[in-house]
């Protein structure tokens, strides 16, 4: 079985996720594509690397992930190959796998430079069509990663900033949005790990959650604990801290944009 997973900022209004698709089972008509998604925002590497981070390990090893969100297409940046947990993963050197450098069981890491995996003739602007496609498709075929191209180290691939929650000097959990799915909750950077340090000697019903001006009472276990349309603060399905809306919309609700501050009060403190 060779699985093949795509992430990209493409969207579906083009032909672009389709013509690599067909790239790829020119190559290996027995591959199983996965749409992840093609609704990461343009160029928004950060998102993209949440969303890698939260998905890959629901596949089943051997899995080759293709992220193709890629602004310096056509310029000098590399193309890496990684192998991380028995999953490889085919990116742009831009950051965008920046959260799997911290997985264990890091294996080999190529910068792709062989011409015999891609397409015949390369385009300046479609690298995912002429390269990132063929290259997927000869990995799920069998092709060994160490034949992909020059064997590089993590330490210098490009890694994001990405900011950490933190406590600030008044004894607050201080985190922000980093990004708003499709039903417009608002996801935090704020895990549940961080979240249940700091509230070791307090109970979690009593914790205030600020986002703008608005406050939210208490940690949600589910969407139900609050009446429709109300507001509520739950650990969400990856981990994480959100800030949502019963059948409501928390984008809209509290006027929200990505990097707004969320902070966790507690009365106990």
């Amino acid at each position: 079985m060779s699985i093949i997973t795509l992430i990209t900022d493409f969207g579906v209004d083009d032909e672009y996720v389709g013509v690599m698709k067909g790239v790829i089972l020119s190559i290996n008509p027995a591959a199983i594509i996965v749409d992840i998604t093609h609704h990461i925002k343009p160029q928004d590497l950060i998102q993209a690397a949440y969303v890698i981070k939260h998905s890959f390990k629901f596949f089943p090893e051997g899995t080759v992930h293709v992220v193709v969100i890629d602004p310096g297409v056509g310029s000098e940046r590399a193309i890496i190959a990684i192998e991380v947990t028995g999953h490889i993963f085919l990116a742009p050197d831009n950051g965008v796998l920046t959260f799997l450098m911290d997985e264990p069981n890091i294996g080999s890491i190529v910068r792709v430079e062989d011409p015999r995996y891609f397409l015949e003739s390369v385009s300046r602007t479609f690298h995912g069509r002429d390269v990132f496609a063929p290259v997927a498709a000869h990995l799920s075929n069998g092709v060994e990663i160490k034949a992909l191209g020059v064997p590089t180290d993590k330490i210098d691939l490009k890694k994001l900033f990405i900011e950490q929650a933190s406590i600030s000097n008044s004894g607050e959990l201080v985190g922000a949005v980093v990004f708003i799915d499709g039903f417009g909750n608002l996801i935090t950077n704020i895990d549940e790990k961080s979240l249940d340090n700091f509230c070791k000697f307090c109970k979690k019903e009593k914790l205030e959650f600020r986002i703008g001006k608005k406050k939210i009472i208490g940690l949600s276990k589910t969407y139900e604990n609050v009446l429709p349309q109300s507001p509520l603060a739950i650990i969400g399905s990856r981990g994480y801290l959100e800030i949502a809306v019963n059948c409501g919309n928390a984008r809209r609700y509290f006027m929200a944009d990505r990097w707004d501050t969320v902070t966790v009060a507690s009365n106990n403190l």
